[in-house]
């Protein structure tokens, strides 16, 4: 589409350069940006276009586009707003979205914009209306609906508005009433709360006080008494009855029209298939409640605006109130566009050039407008990261029938491609340890073994109250965290178990079972030695590829081979690789071109081969879905512009990266509905919802509330505190927003996990498991490589006949304590204990912070005399004495004016409160003395140290 100077208004001009939001309003027939000071403030009698433009992986920008219509608007206005819309997409390239918006009626993606929600006010600008001005404090009743975006709407001041499905805000001068209709959920209530936060914040000043009002309860209590009042007093509410509106659900058959000469024709008796668009034409799509305006790249910029007048035409009617408009261009096409069609090839060959971006950008430069965001950037390379601690300890059980076989440290990183696995690893977390229990199912694994792997894994992470992380990877699919976690993966061909060894004889198939005197051949592929894997390949010469290093071996007889197109760190994975494979053996180094003859004789002679690296599937941008699962049915909502704070605990929500899947549950989800957690993320794969062509065998995660590892934090802007947050969604909120602090009654402590071992439980890992490194600390910077100095330390540890020095040496691992133990968390705390008191002999504290750990609780009593043979107890002793020594010396004065309370009344879920106070200080009126003693420090010190460390301390005595 040519794109000409005339056509572009200069309110767009360098417009969608960078992400985040823009907004328009329009003003005499014109677009007039809104300063960011007034974003999600509307006028009912204006017309807005905005503009959300949200930076990918990839480097580019991709665009949306709405245009939202006040109630009272003018029709000149809307068709102003639609018009402009289509001119800012030619701006952009031709290649953005573009949604209609109508008050009261906007789609979740608009609305997820403006969290917590719009409410719009009276009047307008260019319509001639005069906004509200400030006056006397107006009663208002809105409803509120959504459990994750949320639709607010004033409605008539009556009883007869009020109904047991939904939710109401009464905003009077002095108090905000929420009623939770008795048919509404918890997640519906919780984000009604964030409305009446917002309303309190906005029209009060913060300043006013808040009820919860529930539907079915009489005169229980005056606050319930107060909301009645208003409405004359208490009377049952009706059934609702279905306003016509309401009832006009969408039940027609989907109809697709074509343009020509802006007019729609409808077309008969077609088959919705992608050949039916011509890429000359624009098409309407009309479903219903959504009408899809499709445009061919080849169309004009006067076609496309002619294909938007008909759709507004066709929305007019009295039976489409709620239709939403949704623009694509073809090669853009949403998934809710594509999925509408009864076939749709995954590519599609449309000349999507740069040629309409370029003359735009071109246009916009000579005028001095940078025009960076307008050309596509280039894709960002990034090597993947495990987001896990690798310093953990692993325990590997292989399955055979029903029952798993504990494997010994040498073995527990050498797959059989025919076998299933379990592997229960044990890490240190950022308060305690955490726990990823997985499943590894080989490519010639039977089916019945991988059952079998599953239900015995979700029967650990059962018994450990779902606390630990489940995983479920396939080989040739596995994910950074896995290579990452067993640093050295070796892959063999064939299977030890019975289940693969009677698959093979039923199907008289060779057993290819890797024997250590036979032919072999393997692909060394990998990072570095925190990251390297040996997979076992076919032994011929067509399996060779320029991009990777092989061993081969015969016997005695070992050749490394090493593509023409690898790397010295590909080539010193072959040393390292060597000494688990074919150790105190000398081998023959081959190069790409250079090969000896009895190489090739090995491998049958010469064959071509690749040169092509092989691909795994891409991270992409991720996407978070509600889902709910009933009778093997799965439903899927997706959650734009989510947040932590959509992690609702009543929800089992979905991540979808493409390369991996994440399945969170809630803390307040049935237990029933917890076991199919596995199951509702390999439904969510079959179903393909984003029309993504997602792997069958991708990764799989289960993650319980509280419980999320980094790997999965990372998607969000992570505050711990509120995964530790218990009690519903509606109760968390509730205490906020009255001003009290978050509620933790009855908060169950973390334990370590257990290790299963091969006779029964332990919670200390066997001595003869595998060594881990040294480092705690994730952000340690392994060394990669060889030096004279790591080689000579090598040798300490090593045989000193070995020939290959460059595997890394055995390193001291972490004991953990057992979990089994009333005395665990005492014990966990000691060794924190232990190792911070070491510290602070080898280096002074700089400051009080150092001394005293985390997790170690200072009691007032005074030091007891330490024995002479526990220099554990000593330590303990000396961190409390140094730490009580110090508080003295810098103990503070009480606040003045302030009166002192017991603990036990200051709690939040003391027997005998004290209402009169700041509830989110509840610490400041403890005394001095009973200060120190619950929070081990003076005043001055406790308020030294970072707010989320106080609000950490403060919520572990129930004191926020």
């Amino acid at each position: 589409m040519a794109v000409s100077m005339r056509d572009l208004d200069s309110a767009f001009q360098g417009a969608g350069q960078k992400g985040g939001i823009e907004i328009w309003r329009i003003e005499n027939f014109r677009p007039v940006s809104v300063p960011k000071s007034s974003y999600g403030k509307f006028f009912t009698g204006d017309s807005y276009v905005i503009l959300k433009s949200t930076a990918l992986k990839n480097g580019a920008l991709r665009h949306d586009i709405h245009y939202w219509l006040g109630k009272d608007t003018t029709q000149d206005e809307a068709g102003t707003a639609a018009v402009k819309t289509v001119e800012l997409d030619a701006a952009l390239g031709g290649r953005a979205v573009q949604y209609r918006e109508v008050q009261g009626h906007e789609t979740e993606k608009f609305l997820s914009y403006f969290k917590p929600c719009i409410i719009p006010q009276e009047g307008g600008v260019a319509s001639g209306f005069k906004h509200a001005e400030a006056e006397e404090h107006k009663t208002r009743l809105f409803v509120v609906k959504g459990k994750h975006v949320v639709h607010v709407k004033e409605v008539a001041f009556a009883r007869s508005s009020l109904n047991h499905d939904d939710i109401f805000i009464l905003d009077t001068k002095s108090k905000i009433f929420q009623f939770n209709g008795s048919n509404s959920s918890i997640q519906e209530r919780a984000k009604a709360l964030e409305v009446v936060q917002y309303i309190k914040d906005t029209y009060h000043d913060g300043k006013c006080e808040v009820a919860a009002i529930e539907d079915g309860k009489l005169m229980a209590d005056a606050e319930t008494g107060e909301f009645w009042g208003f409405f004359g007093g208490f009377a049952p509410l009706p059934r609702k009855a279905a306003n016509e509106e309401e009832k006009a659900v969408d039940s027609q058959d989907t109809k697709i029209l074509r343009i020509e000469n802006g007019q729609a024709e409808p077309l008969e008796d077609v088959s919705l298939t992608r050949e039916l668009l011509d890429t000359n034409k624009c098409y309407l799509l009309d479903c219903g409640l959504e009408v899809f305006v499709w445009m061919g790249r080849n169309t004009s910029l006067d076609e496309r605006k002619s294909a938007s007048g008909a759709a507004e035409e066709l929305v007019r009617g009295a039976d489409k109130p709620k239709s939403h408009i949704i623009r694509v261009i073809e090669g853009f096409e949403t998934v809710m566009f594509r999925s509408k069609f009864e076939s749709w090839p995954q590519t599609v060959n449309v000349a999507v050039s740069e040629d309409g971006r370029g003359k735009v950008a071109a246009l916009l430069k000579r005028q001095g407008v940078n025009v960076k965001g307008l050309l596509k950037a280039a894709p960002v390379k990034e090597e993947p990261q495990p987001y896990i601690d690798c310093t953990g300890s692993l325990q590997v059980w292989r399955v055979n029938a029903s029952e798993k076989i504990l494997l010994l440290p040498s073995d527990q990183s050498k797959f059989y491609s025919g076998d299933c696995y379990i592997f229960q690893y044990t890490y240190p977390g950022e308060d305690t340890e955490e726990c990823l229990i997985g499943t590894w199912f080989g490519k010639q694994s039977v089916e019945e073994e991988r059952v079998s792997a599953i239900a015995m894994a979700s029967k650990m992470v059962e018994s450990l109250k779902f606390l630990p992380t489940q995983a479920r990877f396939y080989e040739g699919n596995e994910p950074i965290q896995l290579f990452s976690i067993f640093q050295s993966f070796i892959v063999f061909k064939g299977g030890v178990s019975d289940g693969y060894k009677k698959y093979i004889a039923e199907k008289e198939i060779t057993d290819e079972t890797y024997k250590e005197d036979g032919i072999a051949l393997f692909r060394l592929q990998g990072s570095g030695p925190d990251n390297m894997q040996a997979i076992q390949v076919e032994p011929v010469a067509s399996s060779l590829n320029s991009s990777y290093c092989y061993i081969l071996h015969s016997g005695s007889t070992v050749f490394t081979w090493s593509g023409s197109l690898t790397t010295p760190e590909d080539q010193e994975l072959i040393e390292r690789q060597l000494d688990l494979i074919k150790p105190n053996l000398q081998s023959r180094a081959q190069k790409e071109g250079v090969e000896s003859e009895q190489f090739w004789d090995l491998l049958g002679g010469k064959a071509e081969h690749s040169s092509q690296k092989i691909g795994t599937e891409a991270e992409s941008d991720p996407h978070l879905f509600s889902c709910t699962f009933a009778k093997g049915n799965l439903k899927v909502t997706e959650i734009y512009n989510f947040t932590q704070d959509d992690l609702m605990t009543e929800d089992i929500l979905i991540m979808d990266c493409h390369s991996q899947i994440f399945v969170w549950v809630g803390q307040q989800v049935d237990p029933k509905n917890k076991v199919h957690a596995l199951t509702i993320g390999e439904k969510f794969i079959e179903h393909d919802f984003l029309l993504e062509k997602l792997c069958a065998e991708a990764p799989i995660y289960v993650i319980m509330e509280g419980s999320e590892p980094p790997f999965f934090t990372r998607f969000f802007s992570w505050d711990s505190a509120k995964s530790a947050m218990h009690g519903n969604s509606f109760q968390r909120k509730l205490a906020i927003v009255k001003g009290g602090g978050t509620p933790i009654i009855d908060k169950p402590k973390r334990r370590t996990p257990v290790s299963y071992g091969a006779g029964g439980r332990s919670g200390v890992p066997d001595k003869s498991q595998r060594s881990r490194s040294m480092s705690f600390s994730p952000d340690r910077v392994r060394v990669r490589g060889r030096s004279p100095a790591f080689n000579a330390l090598a040798a300490n540890f090593e045989n000193a006949n070995a020939r290959n020095l460059s595997t890394p040496p055995p390193a001291v691992r972490k004991i953990y304590p057992k979990s089994g133990t009333p005395d665990s968390a005492k014990l966990a705390s000691k060794s924190s204990a232990i190792a911070a008191m070491t510290a602070s002999f080898e280096q002074p504290p700089p400051a009080r912070e150092s001394i005293i750990p985390r997790s170690v609780k200072v009691s007032p009593e005074a030091p007891k005399t330490p024995d002479s043979n526990s220099k554990e107890n000593f330590m303990s002793s000396r961190i409390e004495s140094l730490t009580i020594q110090e508080d003295v010396k810098g103990e503070a004065e009480d606040d003045e004016g302030l009166p002192i309370y017991a603990y036990e009344r200051l709690k939040i879920n003391s027997a005998d409160p004290i209402t009169e106070i700041d509830v989110t200080k509840r610490e400041t009126y403890l005394s001095s003395e009973e200060f120190r003693e619950k929070f081990g420090m003076a005043k001055d010190a406790f308020y030294k140290i970072p707010k989320w460390k106080q609000n950490k301390l403060k919520m572990a005595l129930q004191l926020f």
